[in-house]
């Protein structure tokens, strides 16, 4: 359960279990060193620290002593996409906890109504047998509202519609289904086995069950003066596996971008060809298969530090001075 972990014990896990479950469902299917996971827990921890930073500047900004979630919607605003699966994540978290509720409290609740797509109960907190016309409302998506959309700004809320179409969330989804498509070519071969394995690595979290020893690593009390909520500590969860999952998949294009320019320039050696052979993800690992290094983690960190920010617009304000770059980029 991970529930009394000593700060050693925590960063030992992250670098031998968590970073390198999260870096096998990016695709890295080799084992990566010891070296390299320390890399990518030393890339997330510097990057955790700066959102806090950021978002303390804005609580302060807005008079509160504490940060909000409004603060880390704004630390990601420019990316879309991500931004969706952070909002999806979040409106899916309310479903879960409110079926569980459900359960705990409802005794026969869940045998009423109604399609969970998670599979969970029917019905609110405290409700010993809702009518069926409930049922949708109390497993309904919570929608989250962002603090740039006009509907914030107003007390009373318009009715919401199901054929109501969000064209925003359209053009959010065009980058999440590339990543579904990505993911459903990596499982499409695999057995039963193979894939309850990958399902158990696409649990790996910073956070679940570790919340206390996550706040500790992050260094919350150096940041921040009030103890950070839940969702708080649910989103930072959810960024530092994005984090992760960007690191290893520009890692993983490094190294292939290395080992393409190895082979037109003579260096690799013969037995190189053999691996092309078509192998599933789980395949017998072939002979002199590496996994990406420290200097493609530090490679791929050094190009999303210097990639333009989609839907971010670059302004020239002139003079030598703008040409230097001290603030780091939120990966």
């Amino acid at each position: 359960m991970h529930l009394e972990l000593s700060e050693r014990e925590y960063r030992d896990l992250l670098t031998k279990d968590i970073i390198p479950q999260m870096m096998f469902v990016s695709g890295e299917t080799a084992e990566p060193s010891p070296e390299t996971t320390t890399i990518i827990e030393e890339i997330v921890h510097t990057q955790v620290i700066e959102m806090l930073k950021r978002s303390t500047a804005l609580a302060t900004r807005r008079g509160s002593r504490s940060i909000s979630t409004n603060d880390l919607f704004f630390l990601i605003r420019h990316d879309k996409a991500k931004l969706s699966r952070l909002v999806t994540f979040l409106s899916w978290k309310d479903v879960r906890k409110t079926a569980k509720d459900s359960d705990d409290k409802g005794g026969d609740a869940a045998d009423i109504g109604g399609d969970d797509p998670l599979g969970g109960a029917d019905g609110g907190p405290g409700a010993g047998g809702p009518v069926v016309g409930d049922t949708g409302k109390k497993n309904k998506r919570t929608k989250v509202t962002l603090p740039w959309d006009v509907s914030s700004y107003f007390s009373e809320q318009v009715p919401e519609r199901d054929d109501e179409e969000d064209e925003e969330e359209e053009e959010m989804n065009e980058a999440t289904i590339a990543r579904l498509k990505t993911a459903d070519e990596r499982t499409k071969n695999m057995t039963r086995e193979e894939y309850v394995h990958y399902s158990e690595c696409r649990q790996a979290s910073f956070t679940f069950r570790k919340a206390k020893r996550f706040r500790e690593w992050a260094g919350f009390h150096l940041y921040t003066d009030s103890k950070p909520n839940d969702d708080i500590v649910d989103i930072l969860g959810f960024l530092t596996f994005e984090i992760v999952q960007t690191l290893t998949e520009e890692a993983l294009q490094v190294k292939a971008e290395e080992e393409m320019t190895k082979n037109r320039s003579g260096e690799a050696d013969a037995q190189s060809k053999k691996r092309k052979r078509e192998t599933g993800l789980f395949g017998e690992q072939e002979e002199g298969r590496t996994p990406v290094g420290p200097k493609h983690i530090q490679e791929a960190f050094r190009r999303l530090q210097v990639k333009p920010i989609p839907g971010r617009n670059r302004v020239w304000m002139g003079g030598p001075r703008s040409l230097q770059r001290t603030e780091l980029r939120l990966i």
